[in-house]
């Protein structure tokens, strides 16, 4: 079984060279040396407690969450590296190293072990928000130890009768004397909702205070430690670990509030818009994390092929491995190809997160969050294609990648989700500025018929809004982001080839031939 190798040489050429990356304190020795170093713990630590952590999954002994042999050891290793820390703000402890950088650097661990790459994930939502909203006392308590690592972060929105739906949470928070709140509620999916990695957990909950209006508007964000500042355990705790398709060395917890102390993160009734700081962060990541996954089912399906001999070449009549058949050729190249498109896009949102074009980045949000992670089940599959039936037998390991991806299309806001927000929130509410502003920076980089396309697919859609028919509008949601989402890919790859022709991946394919392959086979799907 092959093991993961960061392509660190494609995601330099990518960021430098392609998009342009600069900073006043990192030229390009400085950043193939921070890959360099994230490659060795991705590869020769995270990697190869993939497959056994799958094995073994977490399990939930005595109301803790123990997880699988190796994940607390790599942790460590992980934290006193100081890979935590690398894109939080200095002042509590971070490196203050732009998104641009981190990005590459975290499709690593994703790519070498997605269900321990969640925790990091998780805990950079968590303290973006307390970050962003939190009052100067709680960012001095809590910051400096979840951007070391010794404390890590959750997310605790969903409960059973509100999923997609959050207007219907029922967690309540009673205030209390001292001005702290007791949480009371149960909160299912709760990634990594305990572990034994860490030294504390800081919650993150949603709930409603006694008095709060109706829907989410009423909806509050609660601090909620696991241990309290006094030492003591508070009143919250792991009841059930879900059996899962895939993940399944990363904790999923049912969350029990029992009159748990929090504390108030920000404004009451302000909880909506202090989520969609960690939700904004955590789909980006969710589109990463598609990029990262199918890279990996990429490599396994690739030195699969150039391993596994069957069938004879027409032109010599001799037994060749199966990569010289046309056919597993196309294949490959599919996968290649379409994971060139998602890295260029998760790596741009990235530069327009350090530029602070918070409009872009709005834009960006729900294309790489869905196109991502739709694509990396799609490369995952075609993985398995390439196995042919040893690909059906877990014991070759590509089948991990497919169960491990099919959840990226529905954590963090289903695609569907995704496309509502793209085609309503992006496009019709800002009168397709930003629609139109990207497909004219598309002209000269992809045919001219695909932007026109766009264009009067963006046209029929502000006709729509236009005209209240929001069900039809809905309907062409999800082939409108897919569309705009291939487009975009191709337009960014052409680009790649324009700054090196010549350029060849960490595989030894051609960026021509991806190009070629992109352009003649997956952006013909682009028309709607």
């Amino acid at each position: 079984m092959s093991e993961y190798m960061p392509p660190v040489k494609e995601m330099s050429f990518i960021l430098n060279d392609v998009l342009g990356f600069s900073h006043d304190e990192l030229d390009r020795e400085t950043v193939d040396a921070v890959f360099d170093e994230a490659a060795k713990l991705a590869s020769g630590v995270l990697a190869p407690l993939n497959k056994s952590g799958d094995i073994q999954g977490a399990r939930l002994i005595d109301g803790e969450v123990k997880t699988a042999d190796g994940f607390k050891e790599a942790y460590k290793a992980y934290c006193d590296g100081g890979w935590n820390a690398v894109p939080f703000d200095l002042e509590y402890g971070g490196q203050g190293l732009p998104w641009a950088l981190a990005f590459p650097v975290q499709e690593m661990w994703q790519g070498a072990n997605m269900a321990f790459g969640l925790c990091p994930l998780l805990n950079q939502g968590a303290t973006e928000a307390i970050l962003a909203h939190a009052c100067d006392e709680q960012k001095k308590q809590y910051l400096p130890k979840l951007i070391s690592g010794e404390w890590s972060g959750t997310m605790n929105i969903t409960e059973s009768q509100a999923g997609s739906d959050i207007g219907l949470i029922r967690t309540k928070a009673d205030r209390q004397s001292d001005g702290s709140y007791k949480i009371t509620g149960q909160k299912i999916f709760i990634t990594y909702g305990d572990h034994d990695m860490s030294e504390n957990i800081i919650h993150s909950v949603l709930a409603r205070t006694p008095d709060a209006p109706d829907d989410v508007k009423g909806l509050s964000l609660f601090i909620v430690p696991k241990i309290l500042e006094d030492g003591s355990r508070n009143a919250v705790k792991p009841i059930g670990l879900e059996h899962k398709l895939g993940i399944h060395a990363s904790p999923t917890c049912t969350m029990d509030f029992d009159g748990a102390t929090g504390y108030l993160l920000g404004e009451e009734n302000s909880g909506l818009r202090y989520m969609f700081t960690m939700m904004n962060n955590a789909r980006l990541c969710v589109g990463l994390q598609g990029v990262a996954i199918a890279e990996r089912a990429y490599q396994h399906a690739n030195t699969y092929a150039n391993e596994r001999v069957q069938g004879r070449a027409f032109d010599s009549a001799k037994r060749v491995v199966i990569s010289k058949h046309a056919d597993v050729k196309r294949m490959l190249l599919d996968m290649k190809s379409r994971i060139m498109a998602g890295r260029l896009m998760a790596y741009s949102a990235a530069m327009e997160l350090d530029n602070g074009d918070q409009a872009r980045v709005g834009f960006l949000t729900p294309i790489v969050k869905s196109w991502c992670s739709d694509m990396a089940v799609n490369v995952a599959s075609t993985g398995i294609q390439v196995h042919g039936g040893m690909g059906f037998i877990e014991e070759s390991g590509a089948a991990q990648y497919y169960r491990d991806a099919r959840i990226l299309p529905i954590y963090e806001g289903t695609n569907g989700i995704q496309a509502a927000d793209f085609v309503f929130r992006k496009v019709a509410y800002d009168d397709g500025k930003m629609a139109r502003l990207y497909i004219d920076e598309m002209k000269g980089l992809v045919d001219q018929r695909y932007l026109d396309a766009l264009t009067t697919a963006t046209d029929k859609a502000l006709g729509l809004a236009e005209e209240k028919d929001l069900d039809a509008l809905a309907w062409m949601s999800v082939p409108y982001l897919n569309a705009f989402a291939i487009v975009m890919g191709a337009a960014l790859i052409s680009r790649a080839v324009q700054k090196s022709p010549e350029f060849e991946c960490d595989n030894g394919l051609s960026l021509k031939d991806i190009a070629r392959f992109y352009r003649r086979n997956v952006l013909l799907q682009a028309i709607i």
